[in-house]
This record gives structure tokens, sequence and C-alpha cells, in this order.
């Protein structure tokens, strides 16, 4: 963390910077350093930071935590321990609040209200989509199961017609004064009402839909635009998509999973598309025109006399666009001679004569002869 540069500066704005600013100086970053466009040694380490720096800081909540904690507000183990939320507990440590609840029972000051709005649950749903899809990009509806307010009650968890009363327990505090036994005597602290579960309120009747939790399961139907370029296991987040908070917190967020069908004419790496192209010893000897298949459709491709096999040919801005850059990326034609398994006898005095020719002696049907023209074939 110590080597880190900070976010800020990375993306050469200042602290104060709206997300408008941030996003403007991302596009232009990442379009100077990306690796398809930037041969330089160090572009790719300098384009992974830029996006880096512009996940944590278009992000309000991550920017926030940023702007408070620095790169240990990015670190896994954020908030673990006595990390994170201050002197936080955590499963992996025991911190200042566990000590706290030990001496004096209850709630720490900086502990959150049991009837303070919480954010909901994120979810997450994976696509199924065709090479040329992740590609061109297209729009599609999903449907999936997610808890909403309930309908019935508008989230109360009280039963039609009525409503929550003030807790017989607590008087509508949410917390109830407990006497304990410490190393410092008897101490009377402060807990939360077992009754209203710090909330100030009782259901007496709880709502027949809901069963008193205040949402439901239903089904949910959302439009997904797939990006343009995107690639297998990318992720795009959908705001508000995920499930209802909790005493009127907002909705959580829906992540689309991205997971993209193989081709069987072509490879892709990143914007680049790759195809293998077979060609005959006699289109290869000769030079050809000859039509190449492209996602884009088929395109005219000028093979020179004399080419090789493993010669590659460029098919500029016949590959993918990139989802981040927008750069357009080029197809790759690599040739492939193929050797004939089967050969008329027309076919074969036509070979001796070629290697005649050659100055290569020809010894009858000596099948050393053929194994040789099938090596220039390879």
């Amino acid at each position: 963390m110590a080597n880190k540069r900070d976010y800020y500066d990375v993306l050469g704005v200042s602290r104060d910077a709206s997300d408008v600013e941030i996003k403007k100086a991302y596009r232009k970053l990442s379009k100077k350093y990306h690796p398809d466009i930037n041969k330089a040694a160090d572009a790719d380490a300098k384009f992974k930071e830029v996006t880096e720096a512009y996940e944590m800081l278009s992000d309000a909540q991550k920017r926030a935590a940023y702007d408070q904690y620095g790169h240990a507000a990015n670190d896994p183990n954020f908030g673990a321990g006595f990390g994170g939320g201050g002197f936080g507990g955590g499963a992996a440590g025991f911190g200042f609040e566990d000590i706290f609840e030990s001496f004096f029972g209850g709630q720490s000051g900086g502990s959150r209200r049991p009837n303070a709005p919480q954010r909901g649950n994120d979810l997450q749903y994976r696509i199924d989509i065709s090479f040329e899809e992740a590609i061109f990009g297209k729009e599609t509806t999903i449907k999936y199961k997610r808890k909403e307010e309930c309908h019935t009650c508008h989230g109360s968890g009280a039963k039609e017609g009525t409503e929550p009363v003030t807790c017989s327990k607590c008087h509508g505090a949410g917390a109830v004064q407990v006497e304990r036994n410490t190393p410092f005597g008897r101490v009377m602290t402060q807990a939360t009402c077992d009754v209203c579960q710090g909330t100030g309120k009782e259901i007496k009747e709880k709502c027949t839909t809901c069963a008193g939790t205040g949402n439901e399961t239903v089904d949910h139907s959302v439009k997904v635009t797939v990006p343009a370029g995107i690639e297998d296991d990318q992720q795009m987040r959908l705001s508000g998509q995920g499930e209802a908070g909790k005493n009127g917190g907002p909705y959580g967020d829906l992540y689309v999973v991205f997971r993209v069908r193989p081709s069987d004419k072509f490879t892709r790496e990143g914007s680049e598309i790759y195809f293998n192209l077979p060609l005959s010893f006699s289109q290869a000897a000769l030079g050809d025109e000859i039509k190449v298949p492209t996602v884009h459709g088929a395109v005219k491709l000028k093979v020179p006399a004399g080419t090789q096999t493993g010669t590659t040919f460029r098919l500029k801005g016949k590959g993918a666009p990139s989802v981040r850059s927008g750069y357009q990326g080029d197809q790759h034609v690599t040739v492939n001679i193929v050797t004939p398994k089967k050969l008329t006898d027309k076919q074969r005095e036509l070979l001796k004569q070629f290697a005649k020719e050659s100055g290569e002696e020809i010894k009858g049907n000596d099948p050393g002869f053929f194994n040789k023209v099938k090596d220039l074939f390879d």
C-alpha cells in the first residue's frame, strides 16, 4: 500500500473534483495508456493503475472510504479486526467494541442503531451471450427473484388496517437500562430492547403477506444493455436492482456477469480477433484473391505469390471494440497451407515435373519425394 500513488494524482484531478471531471480524466488517460494503442513497456501497468483509480473514485461509497482511510479502504481485509471501521471487532479479531460489551454491555457509541436505515443486499445474475453478441452488444430483458417492500403493509410488517405500536418495554426508546456486574463494580448500562429489537415499535398483528418481515419475494424484470466489446466474465452494475433495504433504506445493486460462448471460427484476445486461413499450395505459390470471413462480414484479401505458411495478415478495424476506451481492434489472419491427402495421377505427374524443375531427382514413385512435398506444404 505504501508504494501506491494517490488516486487523485493518478487521474490528475483535485480532491474536490466532480464525477464528470473524474470520468473525463479517466477517458483521456485510459485511451492514452491502453495496451492496444500504446506499445510502451509500462503502458499496461499505467492503464491498470488508471483503471483502479477510476473504479475507486467513481463510486460514491468507495470514494468516501478512500478519502477517510486512503489505500487501506481498498484492502480486502478492510474493516476486519482493528482495521476498517475505526475499532471494529469483525470475525478475525477482538476489538474495542468487544471489550466495551464485556465490561459494560449494550452498544458502544459508534455502533449502528438497529432501527437505522439499512441498504439492501446486492444480487448477481449471469447472462450467456454469443461471440458476436459480445462484440456488437444487444438489449435483452432478464427476470429474477428479489425481495421487495411488501405491497400490503408497505414495509411496516403490520397487518393491513393496523399499525405498529410503541414498544411496551422500552416505551419507544429502542433501548433499556440494564444493571451489570463489571470489574469496576455494578454499573447501569444501556442495551438494545429485546422486545422490539431496537425499533421502538411492536407489531401486535403481523401482515399476512410478509409475516411481519416487511418484504416479500417477487419476480422482477429489468432491461439490460449489453455493451459492445464486453468480454467473458466481465460484469456491470445496475444500481438499485438488488434487494429491498430495511427501515426505509435503499435497494441494493444487481451485478450482471457476462459469460461469452466461444466461436467455432474465431478466437479473441481483448479487442483483437484471430482467424486461421487454410490455403492450397497453388494459392500460396501463385497468389490469389480470396474472401475471408470476419464478424463484420466477408472481405477480400490479396494473398501475394510465394506466401509461406504461418504468414499473418492484418485486417484493420475488423476486430472488437474496447468497452473502456472505445478503440476498435483488428483481425489477424494467419495462413495455414493445407497438405492434400490424395493425389490424382495427373497431379502426381505435375508435382514430379515441378520437383524436376526445382532440381530434385525423382525415382519412380519414391515415397520419399512425396514426403518432401508434404514438408513443403507444411
